[in-house]
């Protein structure tokens, strides 16, 4: 067990703090652990089952922190640490692709990164889906919405052209829970 003996934040802005904890380990040194904070997001799975065959949606962006465009499911936060988990997925769902769900299934809730973050991931899979327009937020606008067949999907999962831990996470929940079904 950790003992936290002091802690102190060191920054913050409208997503993120980052806070310094002075810690006791178990065996009595002492140390510092650095903890990013952030309020609760979610992640959707769009699934569209047509005639045709299984489809999902992935939305594609530019992910300032690893420098490059990249596929993953529609995610995110309100920056509200009380969030009806379920609002904000269909929020983020139109708001990233236009998509509305008919039926939304909570699959689980997630943490994301909990060795240097605290932040729960509330996971959904979104189903009958009507399109609209998106909403995005303005760090958003160069979102580019994917359409591809489940297994192009997890070819490119398995040929490292997605590398988003939380979408696949997340399409590893969906899998677990399809099967039980």
């Amino acid at each position: 067990m950790i003992k936290t003996i002091s802690s102190r934040e060191v920054y913050r802005n409208p997503w993120t703090s980052v806070r310094e904890d002075v810690i006791e380990r178990a065996n009595g040194k002492r140390g510092i652990y650095g903890v990013i904070d952030k309020d609760p997001a979610c992640i959707v799975v769009p699934l569209d089952k047509t005639p045709d065959g299984e489809f999902v949606y992935l939305i594609e962006q530019f992910r300032y922190t690893v420098g490059g465009r990249y596929l993953e499911f529609p995610q995110g936060g309100w920056e509200q640490a009380e969030v009806d988990p379920e609002a904000l997925a269909r929020g983020e769902l139109k708001e990233e692709t236009g998509l509305t769900a008919a039926m939304m299934t909570q699959l689980t809730t997630m943490q994301i990164a909990y060795g240097v973050m605290n932040q729960k991931h509330h996971c959904f899979l979104a189903e009958g889906l009507t399109h609209g327009e998106a909403e995005p937020d303005a760090e958003e606008s160069d979102l580019v919405l994917h359409r591809m067949s489940v297994a192009e999907f997890e070819q490119m999962i398995l040929d490292g052209t997605i590398v988003d831990n939380c979408t696949i996470a997340a399409w590893g929940v969906y899998r677990l829970w399809r099967e039980r079904q």
